[in-house]
């Protein structure tokens, strides 16, 4: 049993949807369909859930809604006609618009549950609205109460097309997750089904191993683990909202990056199991953090010294990145918008809480992570700081544990794309030495 969710490239028009009836159809397994709001069809298009979003704003500051809104009607009814669909689009705007004072989170969620609708009627598939199936308690998902609802209502219907995205409170309001939130309804439908693989259908044929903005025309990865791609999509690399993992992961359920377009493509499979023969896996990174550095003669001696300057981070909400230390120095890389308003406070609240030597806060650096199993093998580091030195690239800190999963490199922000360039061509240059 398969559950398969297909994102906004995939239904952004009439033709979109015909491949992924075509691909549903093709796979009997295929049972449980999540979508997505429909995306973009070309490059300055906008997506409907952002004219959504749009909408509610202009109605909660009283200005005129009605342009952006019929942008969405007419979407719906492009796609509806197109499909041959007898979905009323025009009626279900009206319950849209006289709905409005429901709020952001409602408003936004249509482009969802007409999503769906539409994919259903072509399908000829029910529809399922999440709105009956994914709770939420407090603002947080109600996981053991959403997995038995979807369970029951799921349990008798051999296919079902549900909306993503979002769900509802305890007293009875629309909510949603974050923005890419359809893949973590996905991953719940598949939990609660007990589907064999989650099928995550996108516009790209899997998770590159790195950035195609930085590097020209990077291999995809054809397989990586849950804990491979935590350490990867912390840096911002992947197709697949990272809460989305959690729900397959616990029950052990295979998630699967596959292309709308080009669905003959192998894909990305993301598994529990690592391949302990492979060297490095991907290359991700961000730039936008802060360092602290806080040096102290005998620091090391100082029982509770880093608890104490963690207490002030907590303090302020802030959460540290990475903790590269020394003997009498201590560095805490943290996101420089984190601090943006409270460095003055954080300098004057650490020097009261460790009596330091010197405090200091340095800004516009870049964290690179390599991801592999190749770091328990002798000179794998080696090869790759002395490749990031051969572009000229100056290495501010290196942080690496003893999971042997992942190499993190400091640098500054303007050798940023050139450090991962030059790692990529090294890990490349590497795997064919290999083969």
């Amino acid at each position: 049993m398969i559950t398969a969710k297909f994102g906004g490239s995939s239904v952004a028009s009439g033709s979109q949807i015909e491949k992924v009836m075509k691909i549903v159809r093709e796979d009997p397994q295929r049972r449980y369909i999540v979508v997505s709001a429909p995306g973009r069809r070309q490059r300055l298009d906008i997506k409907v859930t952002d004219l959504l979003y749009r909408a509610y704003e202009e109605y909660r500051k009283n200005r005129e809604y009605e342009d952006v809104i019929a942008l969405v009607e007419q979407r719906f009814a492009e796609i509806a006609a197109d499909l041959g669909v007898s979905v009323d689009v025009r009626e279900e705007m009206k319950i849209i618009r006289q709905n409005m004072d429901l709020g952001q989170d409602y408003v936004a969620s249509r482009g969802e549950y007409l999503s769906a609708k539409i994919t259903a009627a072509a399908l000829g598939f029910p529809f399922v609205d999440a709105a009956d199936c994914v709770f939420f308690e407090r603002g947080k998902l109600d996981e053991l109460k959403t997995y038995d609802a979807l369970a029951d209502r799921l349990g008798d219907l051999e296919h079902a097309v549900l909306p993503g995205f979002y769900g509802r409170d305890e007293k009875g309001r629309i909510r949603t997750f974050s923005r890419g939130g359809s893949d973590i309804t996905g991953a719940l439908v598949a939990r609660a089904t007990s589907s064999e693989l989650y099928e995550n259908w996108t516009d790209v044929n899997g998770l590159l191993c790195a950035d195609p903005r930085i590097v020209e025309n990077p291999e995809t990865m054809t397989s990586v683990s849950y804990d491979e791609l935590r350490e990867l999509s912390y840096m911002g690399a992947t197709v697949l909202h990272e809460e989305a993992v959690f729900p397959c992961r616990r029950a052990g359920i295979p998630i699967y990056i596959r292309n709308t377009d080009h669905p003959e493509q192998p894909g990305t499979l993301i598994t529990a199991e690592k391949q302990k023969d492979r060297m490095v896996l991907g290359i991700a990174g961000k730039k936008g953090f802060s360092n602290i550095q806080i040096e102290k003669a005998l620091m090391n001696a100082e029982v509770g010294f880093g608890a104490k300057v963690m207490q002030v981070l907590a303090n302020h909400h802030v959460a540290f990145e990475h903790l590269p230390t020394s003997v009498d120095t201590m560095s805490i890389l943290v996101a420089s918008a984190a601090i943006k308003f409270e460095r003055e406070e954080l300098v004057e609240e650490l020097v009261m809480a460790v009596h330091p030597d010197i405090v200091t806060i340095e800004d516009n650096l870049a964290l690179v992570a390599v991801v592999g199993a190749g770091f328990g093998r002798v000179g794998f580091a080696a090869s790759l700081l002395n490749a990031v030195a051969e572009a000229g690239v100056n290495v501010r800190c290196i942080d690496a544990g003893f999971s042997g999963m992942s190499l993190i490199i400091g640098v500054d922000e303007e050798e940023f794309e050139l450090c991962i360039r030059s790692l990529y061509e090294a890990m490349i240059q590497r795997r064919n030495r290999i083969s």
